[in-house]
């Protein structure tokens, strides 16, 4: 296997980014992006990884969707009570990773998280299909439990008690307190453009006291 691993090789060669072609406001340039990955039917294109940092500054990475995308931040719904949801809450500073392996590009953002207000959750959850909402009811996510089958069985009651058709009703799928939205509001950006022979474009933005200043790192 290590030598498989040795020989893997790929040459990046779709694109090239220049500092002085990005946009000056790292999140139109970060929509362009964005755009461009769904228009080019890249797999999953608002799939993220979140990473967060927990007790012993252990860090812990997830992939979770991104639900919203403003100048407020980036927006994505989970449990509160998960490892993640309980991490942010000791410390609501997280870094996200968007990677797109057919465009061959990147960005890394850093910031600090914070919940949305709760009608921003409510509308949310009730846009989910009836089964995700059975799902984010019904599943005490990052919580060790005893079988698959445990998960399937409180899937198909309500209330302990069967239904005619295994589901709850729509009417009554309110969502939990415990479930709800987080917006990483970022204060740094990184765009990257693979290029060949490893010598990849880096372009970030830092958020300073007078705006967002633009550099670029070494691949």
């Amino acid at each position: 296997m290590g030598r498989e691993l040795h020989s893997i090789r790929k040459q990046y060669a779709k694109g090239v980014l220049d500092e002085r072609h990005v946009n000056p406001d790292p999140f139109i340039q970060m929509e362009f992006w964005v755009s461009e990955a769904i228009h080019s039917d890249c797999e999953e294109p608002t799939a993220m990884v979140l990473s967060t940092v927990g007790d012993g500054m252990r860090p812990s990475s997830r992939v979770v969707l991104m639900k919203g995308l403003d100048q407020e931040g980036i927006t994505f719904f989970t449990n509160y009570e998960s490892r993640k949801g309980l991490q942010l809450r000791k410390n609501p500073q997280a870094s996200l990773l968007f990677f797109w392996s057919e465009l061959e590009r990147q960005i890394r953002i850093e910031g600090t998280v914070m919940k949305v207000a709760a009608e921003e959750s409510d509308a949310y959850f009730e846009s989910r299909p009836e089964a995700s909402r059975i799902s984010a009811v019904i599943s005490p996510q990052s919580k060790e439990i005893t079988s698959r089958e445990w998960l399937e069985e409180r899937r198909m009651t309500d209330d302990g008690r069967p239904t005619e058709d295994g589901f709850h009703r729509s009417s009554v799928i309110g969502r939990p307190s415990q479930w709800g939205g987080y917006r990483l509001k970022p204060d740094y950006y990184e765009f990257w453009q693979g290029r060949e022979d490893r010598l990849h474009d880096r372009i970030a933005f830092r958020l300073e006291t007078h705006g967002w200043s633009i550099f670029r790192l070494a691949p």
